[in-house]
């Protein structure tokens, strides 16, 4: 046996109900139940879509702070080519001690960027004595 119950609604409300009870196979407490289920339902999901939507907020946040890094990493890396190719003669063609020293440093470049990419360590926040700038 189902518990009873005793609700209280409106003349228009119950209009509607009688209305949707009113075609075959249909009942009164059928309709309840099922709009009451949903409407918890519903109401569940609203909480976990709260917790999800700050955790998204959080992620986007994240993600626009990367962006906005990636954007003055890429600008000064352009403003730092730019301003080498601009001020840096190039070196004449006969010239193969000087374009040898110019490709070991460049390797040399290269493999410091493997070590600290890596070793997960940064350049950036550091001065030559190895100080953090932050601090």
């Amino acid at each position: 046996m189902k518990p009873r119950h005793h609700l209280y609604l409106d003349d228009d409300l119950t209009a509607q109900l009688e209305a949707l009870a009113a075609k075959p196979g249909s009942s009164k407490s059928a309709i309840v139940a099922d709009a009451l289920r949903a409407w918890l339902a519903r109401r569940g999901a609203r909480e976990i879509d709260d917790v999800l939507k700050m955790r998204l907020d959080r992620f986007n946040a994240q993600l626009n702070r990367i962006e906005r890094d990636n954007q003055v990493l890429l600008e000064t890396l352009a403003l730092f080519i730019r301003y080498q190719l601009t001020v840096t003669a190039p070196l004449p063609e006969p010239d193969q001690a000087a374009r040898a020293v110019g490709r070991d440093r460049f390797h040399a470049f290269i493999d410091q960027v493997g070590r600290q990419i890596a070793g997960g360590t940064r350049t950036l926040g550091r001065n030559r004595e190895g100080e953090d700038f932050s601090s």
